[in-house]
This record gives structure tokens, C-alpha cells and sequence, in this order.
């Protein structure tokens, strides 16, 4: 059982777990200097340096140009490294919701974005604006399309999952979410209920990531079965994530990737210190994420990783 597991279910790990993960734009621009840095820290990153080669190991959505999913959205991008966005939106009207049809793949793939933004993936941010606010009935036939979808897919994974289930969906925004508390509740809530309770039910654990603020919806991610929490540290704030969070449901904390470029070293040591203090328990529950995009320098990255490499043997 490894530390991230044994810290979801407050088994004792023997160390934090601590994830350092660079995009693939990072390797880009740094190149050698970065493989070096990886090499001066294999407890953080293992044999990453021998082991990571851009042209197989970066995903499409990374890669530069267009391409279309399995429900027809069309995602660009535009710079090599960075994750694609979409562009093109293929349910532009509410009728077109109706004839909808759900793609026929059984792969068992829980992409990013598999519900709430997959709403707005198909109907663009300022359609699915209005539909929240208006309301129309075709607004639950989109969403139970897209469950029904999900639902296949993790019947397909679940055999072949190990202990945890990933899931990965940006329910908030910088300042909360913009749909609201009450209809996240409404809509959202009856689909991870029933999403997570398929997974709890198979007796594996469900890990789940969120960017943006979502602190007071996340009594009712808790309800809906999620084992560990990766919330953002910025957009909620750190006495938010203890409150909401510490000893009722453990979390992957994704660190301040907006003070990452900006900081010095010493600084981000004092920020890694700083969360760990706040929300260790002997018991476990926390984990820590590191996530580095090209506009951190180099000397920031080496801090951060020699800050994981101290704070993951923190005992309080």
C-alpha cells in the first residue's frame, strides 16, 4: 500500500506524499538543465530523467494543432506543451441537445472535465450560463445523457482499477462557482452521488480534483463519496481547507501555482512549511501536489523539490 493510499484512508503513511509533476511545456524550455535538476532529487522524482521522452509521453490535448473528442468537440491549441481548450461547441441549441446522441466508446476513459465541463464543453460557457439560469427541461436531458455516459465508462474501469479511481472536474472559479452553491446542489450533486457511489460500491476509493474555489460545496463531496480531495490552496483559501477539510476528508492539496513564478525561493519553502503545518495529522490525510508550468524559473523549481524533499518527513 503506498503512502498516497494509506493517507486517504489515515493509515499512518510513513512519510507525506508529496507529487512534484512538470508539464510538458517545462521540459520545453528548460530541456538538460531541467533533467539535471530532476537527477539532483530521485526521492521527488525517481528515474524521471531517464525516463521521460517528450514525443511519447506528452498527451495530445498538449500537443499543438486541433482535434475532435468522441462527443465532437473541436480543441486547439495553440502553443506546444500547454493543455488544449475548446473551441468549437457542437450542441449550439437547445434542440440540438434532444438529438444528441451519446458516443459509442466503451474504454473505460474518465478524461478531465467528464461532467460539469463537459456541459460546458458541448454547449459553450454563455449557452450553459443561460441554461443554468433559465432552466429549461432540456438542461436534465443533457445532464442525464452525460451521466448515462459516465456511468458506462466506469462500468468499463472498475475491473481493471486498482485501490483509487481518479476524477477530475473544475467545479469553481477564482471566487466560487459560477453557477452557484444551490443549483451545484440541484443538478451536479444527484450525478457525483451517483457516479462515486458506483466506485465506493466496488470497495475502492475515489479521488477527486477540482480547480478553483469550491470550499462550500465540499460537505457535499464528502456526502457523494470522494475518498480524497485535491483542492486548490489560492482559490479557497488555507482556514478554508482546514475547516472544511481536516479530519473529515483527506486531500491531495494542490500548492499555490500563482505564487510559483512569482516568489523567491525561500519564500515557496515558507509557503510548503506553512501548509503542512496547518493540515498534518499523525494519522494522515494529507497529501501535497506540486504543479510546475513553464513560467516558473529554475531556481524556484529546485526550491520547491528541495522543500518536498524536507516537508515529506514532517512529524509534526
Amino acid at each position: 500500500m503506498n503512502d498516497l493510499i494509506k493517507a486517504a484512508l489515515y493509515n499512518h503513511p510513513e512519510v507525506i506524499p508529496f507529487s512534484v509533476s512538470l508539464l510538458p511545456s517545462v521540459w520545453l524550455k528548460y530541456g538538460d538543465d531541467l533533467r539535471a535538476l530532476v537527477r539532483r532529487h530521485p526521492v521527488i522524482f525517481g528515474g524521471l530523467a531517464e525516463r521521460f521522452n517528450y514525443e511519447t509521453d506528452t498527451p495530445k490535448t498538449y500537443r499543438a494543432g486541433r482535434y475532435a473528442d468522441e462527443w465532437g468537440c473541436v480543441w486547439t491549441n495553440s502553443q506546444e506543451g500547454m493543455e488544449s481548450i475548446v473551441t468549437e461547441h457542437p450542441v449550439k441549441t437547445r434542440e440540438d441537445i434532444i438529438k444528441l446522441q451519446i458516443p459509442g466508446c466503451r474504454d473505460g476513459r474518465l478524461p478531465h472535465g467528464f461532467m460539469y465541463l463537459r456541459v460546458l464543453d458541448l454547449r459553450g460557457f454563455e449557452e450553459a450560463m443561460i441554461d443554468f439560469a433559465e432552466e429549461p427541461p432540456e438542461l436534465q436531458v443533457l445532464l442525464d445523457k452525460i451521466l448515462a455516459y459516465n456511468c458506462i465508462q466506469i462500468e468499463a474501469v472498475l475491473p481493471g482499477a486498482g485501490e483509487m479511481v481518479v476524477f477530475g472536474d473544475d467545479l469553481g472559479m477564482q471566487n466560487g462557482l459560477a453557477i452557484g452553491r444551490e443549483k451545484w446542489l440541484k443538478y451536479f450533486y444527484p450525478c457525483y452521488k451517483k457516479m462515486f457511489g458506483m466506485v465506493r460500491q466496488a470497495g475502492k476509493l475515489v479521488y477527486f480534483h477540482s480547480d478553483g474555489c469550491i470550499h462550500e460545496i465540499i460537505p457535499a463531496l464528502i456526502e457523494c463519496g470522494v475518498s480524497m480531495l485535491n483542492p486548490q490552496f489560492r482559490a479557497n483559501g488555507l482556514d478554508n481547507i482546514v475547516r472544511a477539510c481536516k479530519g473529515k476528508v483527506a486531500i491531495n492539496l494542490d500548492l499555490d501555482r500563482q505564487l510559483f513564478p512569482f516568489a523567491s525561493p525561500a519564500e515557496l519553502k515558507d509557503h510548503v512549511r506553512e501548509a503542512v503545518e496547518a493540515m498534518y495529522m499523525p494519522e494522515g490525510g494529507l497529501g501535497i501536489s506540486i504543479e510546475i508550468d513553464q513560467a516558473v524559473p529554475l531556481a524556484n523549481i529546485e526550491a520547491l523539490s528541495d522543500a518536498a524533499e524536507t516537508y515529506r518527513l514532517y512529524k509534526g
